[in-house]
């Protein structure tokens, strides 16, 4: 599965003249955790999160305050809280490569961009709701992609906790090859093998 199966687009983006208040707008509206940053060619920037539009912004109760705490600097734009460069990965990334670079660098969403340009975004949730597909749902795909491929009525598919088994009904280990790479590239599936129904009949 690749990045363009998974992202969001068409993606909204906001520009580091943006200010802090609009994009925290952007974000509540649409439930978003993260922003990409653009330039006036549609560039990749930065990025600006939650946590950039939160840190700072909120006064002390001076009512319960014991010290000195700095004066929040009002009206700040986006470009002033972003992080730059923002990491990013193209539209043909491994979900895989993809899923360990949000982990390994904690950040919960990805850009993703055609040369410089943002076209999508993922985040943690796309990848968790991916995950959460129903087995009936994964293994309608599944047949749907093999059936274009091979024909209808060869492939026998079960799915169990997004696992894929085929089984076909012709004896070919280039076709299964492909049935199996097929069957990964769907959404929800993290795992599957293929074999030759008659060997499975015989046993």
């Amino acid at each position: 599965m690749r990045a363009r199966d998974l992202m969001s687009a068409p993606v909204i983006t906001v520009q580091p003249c943006t200010s802090a208040k609009e994009a925290a707008g952007l974000l509540s509206a649409h439930g978003f955790t993260a922003l990409p940053v653009v330039d006036d060619d549609e560039g990749l920037v930065g990025i600006v999160t939650e946590a950039d539009l939160i840190r700072g912004r909120i006064p002390v109760d001076a009512r319960y305050a014991h010290e000195r705490h700095e004066a929040i600097a009002a009206g700040k734009k986006v470009g002033d809280l972003m992080t730059s460069p923002a990491t990013a990965m193209s539209t043909g990334a491994d979900v895989a490569d993809l899923c360990r670079a949000l982990v390994d660098a904690r950040i919960r969403a990805m850009p993703i961009v055609e040369g410089s340009a943002v076209v999508g975004i993922v985040t943690r949730g796309d990848i968790v709701r991916v995950l959460a597909r129903e087995d009936t749902d994964i293994a309608r795909d599944v047949k749907h992609r093999l059936e274009i491929y091979g024909g209808s009525g060869r492939w026998k598919i079960d799915v169990l906790d997004g696992c894929v088994h085929i089984a076909d009904q012709f004896d070919d280990d280039t076709d299964r090859h492909v049935a199996q790479l097929l069957a990964l590239a769907v959404p929800g599936v993290v795992a599957a093998d293929t074999a030759y129904a008659g060997q499975e009949r015989n046993r």
